[in-house]
């Protein structure tokens, strides 16, 4: 699965035969945005969406930044 990393894995996708997964790599982060993805299939992990409805943009952005906080957080404490 292609992946974006930053002191880890930040987020990652795949396309299924009937829908596309991404993956925020952070199961907290389904608890942050859960009011804005309550439209979505997501659990586990897991966001799904298919073609005909997609994942906005206006979302991704914002789990992407929490993300990279995330793992900047992590590093800072590691070092």
């Amino acid at each position: 699965m292609p992946a974006y990393e930053q002191f880890g894995q930040i987020v990652y996708f795949a396309a299924f035969q009937d829908h596309c997964s991404f993956f925020p790599g952070s199961k907290a982060i389904l608890k942050k945005f859960s009011k804005e993805l309550r439209s979505f299939d997501a659990s586990g992990g897991t966001i799904r969406f298919t073609a005909d409805k997609p994942l906005p943009a206006s979302l991704i952005r914002p789990i992407v930044k929490t993300r990279i906080a995330e793992n900047d957080e992590k590093a800072m404490k590691k070092a």
